[in-house]
């Protein structure tokens, strides 16, 4: 089953988990020693990040790193950009607003 990307990244556990493999590949244990949760938890996060590709895999001996997939997020940064662009632009007008009225006040 293909999880949905922005149902993975909705969850502020999975969110910081790519905020730390964005920095360093990271193993399962090294990043439950980062929450107060479970390596079992930390897994069962990763395997719905790996299933919607946010993640990539590398085996490395015995340990497996996982890596952050920046194809993936740039994926989703397009998909975004013009979301970004119209929230700029409304938060721009606010600020013009917000400006007129101080004026108005002093």
């Amino acid at each position: 089953m293909r999880r949905d990307v922005f149902q993975a990244i909705a969850d502020p556990t999975r969110r910081a988990i790519l905020g730390l493999i964005a920095l360093q590949a990271m193993t399962p244990n090294a990043l439950a020693e980062h929450f107060g949760s479970s390596r079992q938890a930390v897994s069962k996060h990763i395997q719905i990040l790996a299933e919607c590709e946010l993640v990539k895999q590398q085996q490395s001996g015995r340990e497996l790193y996982y890596h952050l997939n920046p194809q993936k997020m740039k994926e989703l940064d397009s998909w975004l950009k013009p979301f970004r662009s119209l929230w700029e632009d409304r938060f721009d007008q606010l600020d013009n607003v917000l400006k007129q009225t101080k004026n108005k006040k002093s």
